[in-house]
């Protein structure tokens, strides 16, 4: 299949590329500055130019605490961008992969969230997430793929900077009241590859197996790579940031298997095996 990956160079994206490349699918990688999804000429250009037989949306404003004061250039991004992506996909009958969040969820109680949950995003991010998967729909051969907590080889993520902050603080804070489960991005770029190539269209909770807090996290990193750092828990009240965070992103993933898809591996697996290769 000719398949084009928005957001090639970004840290989820890097590993699907490579994901397609080593199952034979011919890739074309949609990034800035080459394109800019908001500029929906620019990608019905592209799109003319590869005729995609699938596409897989990974481009997206992913700075939360930046968009409660950029909304503007948020939502550009991640609903403007999408819905140019999601009728340019339509329009040659392709199929199409929307990468989403846990953040489209309210994140109350504690038990895990099904699909089929009302989502109530508690900020901005989450908002125009929720809105993308709406501008998605234009598209009737779809998969939405709701995911949490992504950490990787490239980019910017949780994982590396618990390890830069390690180098030089002896002891460090990490909220511990929000319980979700970390995502490896090699994992999910295998699935994602595995989902293009069927037909089982529709909305997926997609993560790797087991739950943590970002301070559960934060100490088996740490551990895991040998750092003696003190890892102190604090509650969300009492870390600051811009954007309010749902204190549950527990995600059932019953509906993944039930569809005939394999769960991705326990995220403690997964972590040691990104910790290898860093």
């Amino acid at each position: 299949m000719n398949v084009i990956v928005t957001g090639s160079c970004g840290q989820l994206g890097i590993d699907v590329c490579a994901a397609l490349r080593a199952n034979g699918h011919c890739v074309i990688e949609l990034d800035l500055p080459r394109t800019d999804i908001t500029d929906a000429g620019q990608v019905l250009s592209l799109f003319e130019q590869n005729r995609p037989d699938a596409v897989i949306h990974c481009a997206a404003f992913t700075s939360v605490d930046r968009a409660e004061t950029d909304p503007e250039t948020c939502a550009r991004v991640n609903v403007d961008g999408t819905r140019n992506i999601a009728q340019a996909t339509e329009r040659y009958g392709a199929k199409l992969i929307y990468i989403s969040s846990d953040y489209v969820y309210g994140g109350t109680g504690s038990e895990p969230l099904t699909e089929s949950v009302e989502p109530h995003p508690v900020n901005v991010y989450g908002r125009t997430k929720l809105e993308g998967e709406e501008e998605a729909k234009r598209c009737s051969r779809l998969f939405i793929v709701r995911t949490s907590w992504v950490f990787g080889l490239h980019g910017s993520n949780f994982v590396k900077t618990m390890l830069h902050l390690s180098e030089s603080m002896d002891v460090l804070r990490v909220v511990c009241d929000q319980i979700g489960s970390p995502t490896f991005t090699e994992d999910l770029a295998r699935l994602l590859c595995t989902m293009i190539e069927s037909d089982r269209y529709g909305v997926y909770n997609v993560s790797n197996e087991g739950f943590c807090s970002w301070h559960e996290f934060a100490e088996e990193i740490l551990r895991t790579a040998g750092r003696k750092v003190c890892v102190w828990p604090v509650t969300s009240s009492e870390y600051a940031s811009a954007a309010c965070r749902p204190l549950n992103s527990r995600m059932s993933k019953q509906k993944l298997e039930d569809a005939g898809f394999a769960r991705l591996p326990h995220w403690k697996d997964a972590l040691v095996r990104c910790l290898r290769r860093l």
